[in-house]
Order: structure tokens, then C-alpha cells, then sequence
């Protein structure tokens, strides 16, 4: 935005018109072969030069595809309204008399205008109808789009078969991701036991690694077909480990012809399988990798299957779905060691005894993976905290089905209550217990803030992440390990580095005046490559950083001298280490940004680590 508004031309550039711009982004899409870097980088330099004020920023967050608005809920909803009033002209004469997702003009009609007075409620069946129905169809596209998220494929099934044929158009498939099921996060077995009751639950590691979801099919000519996303749906089938892997698959499976399964990539030792960290992972070279240049071994540990042979699994309980990976797809080590290896994540059941899983929650506290992650078995009922103290606990159903990144809830409309599904949710029914959670640092370390990058999204109030530093006694200065505090361009906070501070190189967005310590607590100290602070006192090369900082208050008793020195950054990561904790990697949508407003709030998309 800085450079943008240096820029200056001698004749004015059109307007941007969504159209031109949609086409612009369908181009640099398209583009292939030889000089199409060039040639996207000369559109996106057209856009960026043609665009106006906030168009810049909205520009660049769309072509880095991860706007974080809520574009996606809203549009969804505002396709669905559309169909609802304005449906198909080729379809509008093949309904019924009483379609369920169409609205009548009488109906229209007989809607009451709103009051001016917001405080005065007017009964209104004709708006609560017409409401009811937008809900219904909004939850119906919401419903399809988790399972095939592709605008282009919704909006022409949408004309070709309206809202009634929506679901029955795009259903469940190969070679296109859902939206994966994501668990809620909770504290401790306690709180486990007290959310599920005595429903029956699957407790699984929580591996340190990739997840991704595998879609593979085989055609009568045995050729092979395979895609893989991650987490956020972004295509990386050119894994060619993976790719071999699911040949020896269809190998050792002859009557498998297609399946999706939801798994996670772990870097292993090639010797003994033992997991590695995630960094051992995030080391690999990741593209055109020869498998026989393959230098560290890695496995896909499955836990859980949507699809086989044609059969949707979604609305199967984990338990079947479960029984049918495990018989169908037994642990597999190929002969190439280049090529991953296939198995089952380590599991233990509720059945088992309270005891049992208290065990086996210390021997994933003790090894490589971050925690549990805890899955109900079979659909059952569960005790619902009342909003109100007068109220009496009410029993809400618990499914154990796939729900790809949704759920379902009741919203009331006039006298009645209403279904309505919601998507990018957690579900109640995966439950994540991760020792990050659970144990933490046992000392805290007093940090001085000294820059910060403009937030994205939700967070475009605030500064996030935030830069912190240690206090080198050696050196005499700062080393890098909230708007209304530090206004921009005040005299505390600056575009420039005005302040003597080591930054490692990075380069935030403002520099802050060295004025404040800040005590942080996280969950332990790892050795990052881009990190200065403790530099050369674990690592020749590396330095250490903070995972899951939180910020717990000002310390107002001291002055940035007393902040935390890099050798007690260190003393830290050695004492974690003779505890046995393993340095671990970033869980996706698990790392928190350090808010001075939020006391350590959780905010669950964001992954940053402290530096």
C-alpha cells in the first residue's frame, strides 16, 4: 500500500470492473509453459496499478487466495437468496405447485415492512416463511459445498437442476476435496470425560506432520489416478513418495478400486519407523523430487476413510468407517525406501478403561506426537450447558459421522425452530488434547516488543503477529525472539528502524520504541532457522523461538535491561530437552498470535510462532 501510493501515471488507468478482473485471474490461472511467470506477473502488475485505494489491498489478499472476510459464508448465502427469488427460467416451469425452495409474489407481498423502532417486534409469517425457506436453501448449498467445494461445478448444477437436484448433481467424488473434519480443542481427560459422558470414544496420537487427504481410482485398464490436498484444500499430488505408495496399494488390494482417505504425513527413521519432528518433515525438498533422491523416510499414518468403491462414508459412525480402513487397508512398507510407508495411527478405546487411556495419553506426553486426539464411535446423546441458570440441562444429539469442516444447529424463526448447517466449525464429536495445551513452560519468559506486521482479516485492527526480543547483556541490545498502544507513526512506533535492535533479517511492517516488557508464557521453546535469539548456543546456525506465546501482562517493575537474556532462553530449551519434551513443529491453525487484549484467548486459524 506504501509503494502503491508513490505510484503516478500520466494518463489515468479505466476503472476496475469485476468482470475484467475475474477475467485477469482466469489468465494468470491458465497460464502455462515457458515465460508464464512473466506473463503473470505483467497481469498482476496491470491490476495492481489500474486498482484504487482499498482495491489494492483486497487485490493482493485474493491473488495470495486467503481473503479471511467470511467470503465464503456470505456468498453461499447470497447464491442461495438468489435461487430462492429468482430461480431458472428453464426450471420454473417443470416444479410443483408448492416447490420447496420457491417463494410465491403472494408471498412476497404479504411481507410487513420492518419498523424503524428495532425494539418493536411485529409479527410477521409471511417474512418468517420466506426466511425459513432462504435457511433451508442456504443450509442445502452449504451442505454441498464442504463436500465439493467448487463455485464453478455449484453454480451450473444449481441452473441445470435447481436447489431440488443440487445435492443429487454433485455428490461426494474423486478427485475433489471436502472440507476436512476439524476437533475441538479441550484441556484435559477430565473435560473429555465430562463432555461424552459414557458415550464410547477412540482415543488416537496426534501426529507431528502433514495432514492430507488422499483421493485415489483405478480404471478396468489398472491406470491409476491420485490426487492430494492439505488441510486447506490446496493441491500436492506431486508427492511422488505418496503417489508410489498408493500404487503398491492397489497392488496388495486388487478389489479396491477407489477411496478417500484423511491422513497425516510423519517424517519417520528409515531404520527403526520411530517418528521424527515436523521439522525433520518441513527439511524435505518438496518439488520435483525423484523418488530415489529421497533422502528422509516418511509414512502415512491413516485415520479415517469418506469414500470406497464408489460408496459415500460420510454419514457412516467412526466405528464402522474405522473397521472398513483397517480390514481394507492393512499397514504397508513398499521395497523402495524412497517410497512412504502405510499404517494405522495408534489407537486406544474408552472401552479399554479410564486407566488405559490415562496411560496412553503419558505415552503420547512422552514420544514424538503432539497429543490425542480423542473420536466418538458411535452417535449418541450429550448434556447441553443451559444459556440461563434458570434452565434445566437439555440432551443434544451427537453425531459420529464425517462432518467436513460443519455443523448442524437450530436457529428459531417466529414460533419454530429451524435447521441450519455451518461450515469452517469444529465438531464436538473429535475432540483434540494436545500437551501444548496441557503443560506448558514452567517459567515465563519478560520479552520487549520491538515491531509488528499489519493483521489480515479479522485481525486488520490490530498488530499481528508482534515482533519480541531478548535483552543481550553482551551486546547492550535488543535481539528478535496493538494499535492503540503504538499508534503508527508516533513517537513509540515507526515505519523506520529508529531503535537499535537485531531483527535477524526479518523486516516488520513498523518498528516499536524499546520501552515495555512483556511477560509471555507459551508452550516450549523450539530451535527455529529464523530466529537470532540464543543464536549459537544450541545450534551453530539456528536460534530458538516460542510456540503458542500468550500474553499474560505488562511488567511495569521492569525495564527492557530486565528482560529475559538469550542464555535463559537456552537454559529453558536444555531443561525441556532433560525433561524429554520433543521440539515440535506447527500444527496448522494451532499457533497463537500474542494480543495484549486477549489474555491468552484462543483464536483457532491463525498459525504464527514468536520469534
Amino acid at each position: 500500500m506504501q509503494a502503491k501510493s508513490t505510484l503516478r501515471t500520466l494518463i489515468p488507468h479505466a476503472p476496475l470492473l469485476i468482470i475484467g478482473v475475474y477475467d485477469s485471474l482466469l489468465k494468470i490461472a491458465d497460464a502455462r509453459g515457458q515465460g508464464a511467470a512473466k506473463q503473470k506477473q505483467a497481469i498482476v502488475e496491470k491490476l495492481l496499478v489500474a486498482a484504487k485505494g482499498e482495491e489494492t489491498r483486497y487485490l493482493v489478499r485474493t491473488l495470495g487466495q486467503n481473503l479471511r472476510v467470511g467470503a465464503v459464508r456470505t456468498s453461499l448465502a447470497a447464491l442461495a437468496r438468489a435461487m430462492v427469488l429468482s430461480p431458472p427460467v428453464a426450471l420454473s416451469g417443470t416444479a410443483s405447485s408448492e416447490p420447496p425452495f420457491r417463494v410465491g409474489p403472494q408471498l412476497l407481498a404479504d411481507i410487513k415492512p420492518l419498523s424503524s423502532d428495532s425494539r418493536k417486534k411485529v409479527a410477521d409469517e409471511a417474512r418468517d416463511k420466506f426466511n425459513d425457506i432462504c435457511i433451508k436453501a442456504e443450509s442445502l448449498i452449504k451442505r454441498v459445498y464442504v463436500q465439493h467445494p467448487n463455485y464453478d461445478h455449484i453454480v451450473k448444477a444449481l441452473l441445470d437442476a435447481g436447489l431440488e437436484g443440487l445435492a443429487a448433481e454433485l455428490p461426494l467424488s474423486v478427485g475433489v476435496p471436502l472440507l476436512p473434519t476439524l476437533g475441538s480443542p479441550t484441556r484435559s481427560l477430565d473435560e473429555i470425560y465430562d463432555r461424552l459422558g459414557l458415550l464410547p470414544f477412540a482415543a488416537e496420537f496426534k501426529y507431528d506432520g502433514q495432514r492430507a487427504q488422499i483421493h485415489a481410482s483405478r480404471n478396468e485398464d489398472t491406470k491409476t489416478f491420485v490426487k492430494i490436498f492439505s488441510r486447506h484444500l490446496e493441491d500436492m499430488t506431486d508427492k511422488a513418495y505418496v503417489l508410489s505408495l498408493v500404487e503398491g496399494i492397489f497392488k496388495s488390494s486388487p478389489q479396491t478400486h477407489s477411496f478417500i482417505i484423511d491422513a497425516e504425513i510423519v517424517a519417520i527413521d528409515s531404520a527403526t519407523g520411530a517418528v521424527k519432528s515436523f521439522q525433520e518433515l518441513s527439511n524435505r525438498a518438496r518439488k520435483d523430487v525423484k523418488l530415489d533422491d529421497v533422502k528422509i523416510s516418511v509414512c502415512v499414518f491413516a485415520f479415517d476413510i469418506m469414500f470406497l468403491d464408489g460408496q459415500i462414508l460420510l454419514e457412516k459412525p467412526f466405528r464402522e468407517r474405522r473397521h472398513l480402513l483397517r480390514s481394507r487397508f492393512p499397514p504397508f512398507a513398499p521395497t523402495n525406501p524412497g517410497a512412504a510407508r502405510f499404517d494405522h495411527v495408534r489407537s486406544c478405546e474408552s472401552a479399554d478403561g479410564r486407566e488405559a487411556i490415562e496411560e496412553f495419553w503419558q505415552m503420547a506426553v512422552n514420544s514424538s506426537s503432539e497429543g490425542l486426539m480423542i473420536k466418538l464411535l458411535d452417535s449418541g446423546e450429550i448434556l447441553e450447558e443451559p444459556n440461563q441458570k434458570k434452565d434445566k440441562p437439555k440432551r443434544k444429539p451427537l453425531p459420529a459421522t464425517y462432518e467436513p469442516g460443519a455443523y448442524w444447529y437450530y436457529l428459531a424463526v417466529g414460533e419454530k425452530k429451524v435447521d441450519r448447517f455451518i461450515i469452517d466449525k469444529r465438531t464436538s464429536a473429535w475432540l483434540k488434547l494436545k500437551k501444548d495445551y496441557v503443560l506448558g513452560l514452567g517459567d515465563s519468559l519478560d520479552l520487549v516488543p520491538i515491531g509488528a506486521w499489519h493483521g489480515n482479516g479479522r485481525k486488520a485492527q490490530w498488530w499481528s503477529p508482534v515482533l519480541l526480543a531478548v535483552w543481550d547483556p553482551d551486546a547492550e541490545k535488543l535481539v528478535a525472539s496493538l494499535k492503540e498502544r503504538y499508534p503508527e507513526d508516533s513517537d513509540t512506533c515507526s515505519r523506520q528502524p529508529l531503535w537499535e535492535c537485531d531483527t535477524g533479517g526479518l523486516k516488520p511492517e513498523v518498528y516499536f520504541k524499546p520501552a515495555e516488557v512483556w511477560e509471555i508464557r507459551g508452550a516450549d521453546v523450539t530451535i527455529s532457522p529464523v530466529s537470532v535469539a540464543a543464536l549459537g548456543l544450541v545450534s551453530q546456525n539456528r536460534g530458538l523461538s516460542l510456540r503458542f506465546p500468550r500474553f499474560m501482562k505488562v511488567r511495569e517493575d521492569k525495564g527492557i535491561e530486565d528482560a529475559s537474556t538469550p542464555e535463559f532462553l537456552a537454559k529453558m530449551w536444555r531443561d525441556q530437552q532433560a525433561a524429554g519434551k520433543d521440539q515440535t513443529g506447527a500444527d496448522e491453525g494451532d499457533l497463537l498470535d500474542v494480543d495484549i487484549e486477549d489474555n491468552g484467548e484462543e483464536e483457532p486459524e491463525e498459525s504464527e510462532e514468536a520469534e
